[in-house]
């Protein structure tokens, strides 16, 4: 899982790719119509194509003579699975500090009371 996902993000790392990638979640498209955008070559999109289709993020089919691309949107679950991991550590870790600031909050007020009371 850890090369597959180091692959998923090295791919996305690039924002030309990465735009790519958001541009195919509304549609399948052709290397020309992906390339249109850029001020770049076909061959350049292929390259970038072949890096997301080593990440397994898209793959291409053949429709007579059109070779849409096609975005794999089960990867997503992938990332979004190793993701939410780690979100849930950190929304732990947030808790547990939560915690602690409100017990010491707590105490200063007890502590407030404590001296406003005697100083009276």
């Amino acid at each position: 899982m850890a090369d597959e996902l180091s692959l998923i993000f090295a791919a996305l790392a690039d924002p030309t790719r990465r735009d790519m990638v958001a541009r195919l979640t509304s549609a399948d498209a052709t290397v020309g119509q992906l390339a249109e955008p850029y001020d770049v070559s076909v061959q350049a999109i292929s390259k970038h194509l072949k890096v997301l289709e080593e990440a397994g993020l898209v793959t291409r089919s053949r429709d007579g003579q059109r070779r849409p691309v096609h975005l794999e949107t089960e990867v997503f679950d992938l990332m979004a699975k190793w993701i939410e991991r780690y979100r849930r550590r950190a929304e732990a870790r947030y808790q547990r500090l939560d915690a602690v600031l409100a017990e010491m909050t707590g105490a200063d007020a007890a502590h407030s009371t404590d001296t406003e009371g005697a100083a009276s």
